[in-house]
């Protein structure tokens, strides 16, 4: 492997782990955005959920013409956008590149986006990266969803540094996610967030992460967003029905007991959420909609 330093005056390289699944009306569009990054040699791999539309044929075929795509087998059903990336994390052979980054199959990437990750990563802070993210709409609305308010103390274990769409990290930091997964690939299974999941298991390894306030990416919003910009009515009222039906609990437990050196009982205790609560979650707002969720007992 080549020291940091050298690193920073040859082109590096980047594998993109993307998961797909019936994205026949978008997936090409994102993939040569991913291709046309500028400085930076990129090759993507590629895992297909079981799905009815186009989307295996469409890749396949641009497989068949551009060496950079590399596509894992297909014909297994994930279920849902987090396993499929535990799929790829542990499947796929990326040991000889530089940096590694997520990718969904419906959004539209700047051509500097990895680029500018990979300059700071190389910057010797931070050994992961995300960012905020411009969301946009077919009618053409963008609006810029701001995730990088300051990092707290806790807020790794309650909620993902934002979309997952946006992730980088050094060699080394992905290989420690890597072993990590693999070695729990079924508990890992229960958690439904990738994103959430990693975010906390950095965090809780030590490892410095850069939430950055340029957007390099479009977020594209529409019906069969598994997540979205969290951020309307609809979105609000479904985040509250999650919490009352318990899986926001279920999900924090399943990471606390992965990651955590803390004991489950005391971080979902109520207590500890109420003494605490300045530091679970990053966005004021959401601080304190989980501090009245946690006050009145509905967490």
């Amino acid at each position: 492997m080549a020291t940091n330093t050298s690193k920073k005056f040859r082109t590096p390289t980047c594998a993109v782990l993307m998961a797909a699944y019936n994205g026949d009306k978008w997936i090409e569009e994102q993939l040569y955005s991913i291709l046309n990054q500028t400085d930076v040699q990129v090759s993507v791999f590629i895992s297909v959920d079981l799905s009815t539309d186009r989307t295996p044929e469409i890749v396949e075929k641009l497989s068949e013409v551009d060496s950079r795509l590399k596509l894992l087998p297909y014909g297994e059903r994930f279920g849902g956008a987090g396993p499929n990336f535990y799929r790829l994390i542990k499947d796929a052979d990326v040991s000889s590149f530089d940096m590694v980054a997520f990718s969904d199959q419906d959004d539209v990437w700047l051509p500097d986006k990895l680029s500018t990750a990979w300059l700071k990563l190389t910057s010797g802070e931070y050994q992961a990266y995300s960012s905020d993210v411009i969301a946009f709409w077919d009618d053409g609305r963008q609006s810029v969803i701001k995730k990088s308010y300051p990092q707290k103390r806790y807020d790794h274990l309650f909620e993902a540094a934002g979309p997952g769409c946006t992730y980088a990290f050094s060699s080394q930091c992905f290989g420690q996610i890597k072993q990590f997964v693999t070695s729990n690939y079924e508990g890992c299974r229960k958690v439904s967030l990738h994103d959430w999941l990693v975010y906390a298991f950095c965090r809780e390894s030590g490892m410095n992460w850069l939430i950055d306030n340029e957007p390099k990416m479009l977020y594209r919003q529409h019906d069969s967003n598994q997540i979205g910009t969290n951020d309307n009515l609809r979105a609000y009222v479904k985040r509250f029905a999650s919490v009352r039906g318990h899986w926001y609990r279920s999900q924090v437990t399943a990471i606390v007991s992965l990651c955590s050196k803390l004991p489950v009982e005391v971080v979902t205790s109520r207590s500890f959420m109420i003494r605490n609560f300045y530091q679970l979650r990053r966005r004021p707002r959401d601080v304190c909609a989980l501090f009245l969720l946690s006050l009145f007992g509905i967490f």
